[in-house]
């Protein structure tokens, strides 16, 4: 079984976060933990010391992203979600086919201003999310709402990814 990856960083579970303070513990860490600190160890201790890297490093990128935070946290209070699902959310759907539109229109355009403005607007929708999954991870009976947020932001997510690999193509 591996160490929580809160209680790894000496954290309590909670979806707010000091992202700072976390980098900072983590980055103290990793020069603890180094593989390279145990290059004349032994064979397992060297391989203990890769595996101790590997689930701190897991476990700094799951903490550091708001939704794989969610996903994690959900995780530790009942069973493990699936990392795709179909989402039961009709209003968040047709959200998504405007969103996904309006960014086929800025490919199209190559629009530099218009692609800076949706970014804005999805930076804002992530933080509002992010907001409203704070307020509810952890209230009894609220847990399918904070599913839903969560699947929400997996989906920002994924377009604020595809907006920056947009800026890269239009940058070059």
């Amino acid at each position: 079984m591996s160490t929580c990856h809160f209680a790894l960083f000496d954290l309590q579970p909670a979806f707010v976060l000091d992202l700072e303070q976390l980098a900072v513990r983590y980055r103290e860490l990793a020069r603890e933990t180094h593989p390279d600190r145990f290059a004349d160890a032994p064979a397992r201790e060297q391989r203990q010391a890769l595996e101790r890297a590997a689930q701190l490093n897991d476990a700094y990128q799951t903490l550091k992203s708001p939704s794989r935070r969610a996903l994690y946290l959900l995780g530790l209070r009942g069973d493990t979600l699936p990392l795709e699902a179909t989402v039961q959310d009709p209003e968040f759907l047709l959200r998504q086919m405007m969103l996904r539109e309006e960014l086929e229109e800025l490919q199209d355009s190559a629009d530099l201003a218009g692609v800076a403005a949706f970014k804005r607007r999805l930076k804002a929708a992530q933080a509002e999310l992010e907001g409203d999954f704070a307020a509810c991870w952890d209230q009894p009976g609220e847990r399918e709402r904070a599913e839903r947020l969560m699947r929400r932001m997996q989906f920002l997510d994924k377009l604020a990814f595809e907006v920056r690999e947009l800026e890269e193509r239009l940058d070059d």
